[in-house]
């Protein structure tokens, strides 16, 4: 079965797991957040799957740029997703899922361990 690699191609993050990937003739398709928008309905299931406090970036420059309004109104999933929604480049990247089962959240050495067992 096929990952599905979402996120923003010129994130360095994104590329990172995507060469490591390619490099492993891991199959993928690649969902540009800021071409194709968010999916709200997987956005729906990674917040139960893993949190909204995961998938929401509070370190990157999207997240600093916003409203302090609309940073501190973030306190609850409905009022994260409606962040993540109107600001793609907030939600933390990539996400990487198979058969709809989120298998990380960004990617470092540790993430791309725990995906090699997973494939």
């Amino acid at each position: 079965m096929s990952l599905a690699v979402y996120g923003i191609p010129n994130c360095n993050t994104v590329k990172k797991a995507r060469t490591w990937l390619d490099e492993r003739g891991v199959g993928f398709v690649f969902h540009d957040h800021k071409k194709q928008g968010v999916p709200a309905a997987r956005l729906d299931d990674w917040i139960d799957q893993v949190g909204w406090e995961v998938l929401v970036n509070r370190q990157g420059t999207t997240w600093r740029q916003l409203d302090e309004a609309v940073k501190a109104g973030v306190v609850d999933a409905a009022s994260a997703k409606a962040v993540m929604l109107a600001n793609p480049s907030v939600i933390k990247r990539p996400v990487i899922e198979q058969g709809g089962r989120v298998l990380a959240v960004g990617f470092d050495d540790k993430k791309a361990s725990a995906l090699q067992a997973a494939l």
